[in-house]
């Protein structure tokens, strides 16, 4: 019988970001998302830059994940980060400033100088932030699920 709960444990070098019993998960892959439910074949993959949802009962709950890989197992999910941020733990006006000097480098398309790929990751990462920081203003967003 397939367990209804998957364990999620989201790391960085620096630290544990979230270690929680969830129901299903998303994380953003190199090249989309990826949904996760307990039973889930054995995979590694690598990760992009961001959301990582995943849910709890009639909760989802949100976090920045900032490249990295992850590890599907059948009862749980590793993630490590380059970095990562739960929800409520995002600096709104620092990302907000993140997002003003991002447009700002690209105001100047004929700037040679431009480390472009560098330029849209910080572009990615800063609107990643502000998208998730969104979902903390409940701490938790209810999910409808048909009956």
């Amino acid at each position: 019988m397939l367990a209804d709960h998957i364990q999620l444990e989201l790391v960085t070098p620096d630290r544990l970001v979230i270690r929680e019993s969830v129901v299903e998960v998303q994380v953003p892959g190199l090249v989309g998302y990826l949904g996760v439910l307990p039973g889930h074949t054995p995979l590694l993959a690598e990760l992009g830059i961001g959301q990582l949802s995943y849910r709890q009962g009639s909760q989802t709950f949100y976090a920045t994940v900032i490249g990295g890989l992850v590890e599907v197992l059948p009862e749980r999910v590793i993630v490590l980060g380059e970095a990562a941020e739960r929800a409520e733990d995002i600096d709104v006006a620092r990302a907000r400033a993140a997002q003003e000097r991002a447009k700002k480098r690209f105001a100047s398309p004929t700037d040679t100088s431009l480390d472009w790929e560098r330029a849209l990751r910080a572009a990615k990462r800063a609107e990643t932030r502000l998208q998730v920081a969104a979902h903390a203003a409940g701490a938790a967003v209810e999910t409808h699920s048909a009956k």
